[in-house]
């Protein structure tokens, strides 16, 4: 079986974008091949939990007094907000960038995201501009379940800008990761940058 999607398009000289089956470290996984008219096709996962539970949302209310945490932390659409956050967004994944060679997924690769509001966040990313008091709106959610890939133990979150907080829950096996972030303004990111790193699920 071929390793690559280049392989896979030199190997059985098919050149459609789809789903074909490669050798991962040793490993038979199913990878969707982009751009296989292309000199150099790029992999990527589909998100067999598609995008009910993969997004990244950077929430847009601000408060008008931003020292409190309202309503227990929990989000509300009638509060004492001005919804003026310009680096608000939200995205949605069906499929995600697997750099082969490192094996990172590339969270900055947007070509099957798609922004239903504002800007596009990054995979994995999530933060506000809602409240200096540690209480976080912003939101993402991972579900790799399905795909053969988990994220490795290793992988943390990061907080930046001002008053961050971050909250990750991840699940035991990796394949699900929850956040929520934000601050005034502040965003959680991969700590490692663009790459979130993922291992084959033994």
């Amino acid at each position: 079986l071929p390793k690559t999607c280049k392989d896979t398009k030199q190997l059985k000289g098919v050149a459609e974008d789809g789903e074909y089956y490669l050798i991962i470290k040793g490993t038979i996984l199913k990878i969707y091949c982009a751009g296989m008219h292309s000199e150099s096709p790029k992999e990527y996962v589909t998100l067999v939990n598609n995008e009910a539970e993969n997004f990244s949302e950077v929430f847009g209310h601000r408060l008008h007094n931003p020292t409190e945490c309202p309503y227990n932390g929990s989000r509300r659409e009638d509060c004492q907000c001005r919804r003026d956050y310009t680096a608000a967004g939200f995205s949605t994944f069906s499929k995600v960038r697997l750099d082969l060679n490192t094996m990172h997924i590339i969270t900055t690769d947007l070509q099957f995201a798609r922004t239903h509001d504002g800007r596009p966040v990054p995979f994995a990313t999530a933060g506000d501009c809602y409240s200096a008091a540690k209480c976080p709106q912003g939101r993402f959610s991972i579900n790799l379940h399905g795909t053969g890939l988990s994220l490795s133990e290793t992988t943390k979150w990061i907080s930046q800008g001002n008053y961050a907080v971050a909250e990750i829950q991840k699940s035991p096996d990796g394949t699900k990761v929850t956040g929520k972030c934000g601050g005034y303004c502040g965003k959680c990111t991969p700590s490692s940058g663009n790459g979130l790193s993922v291992q084959l699920l033994s």
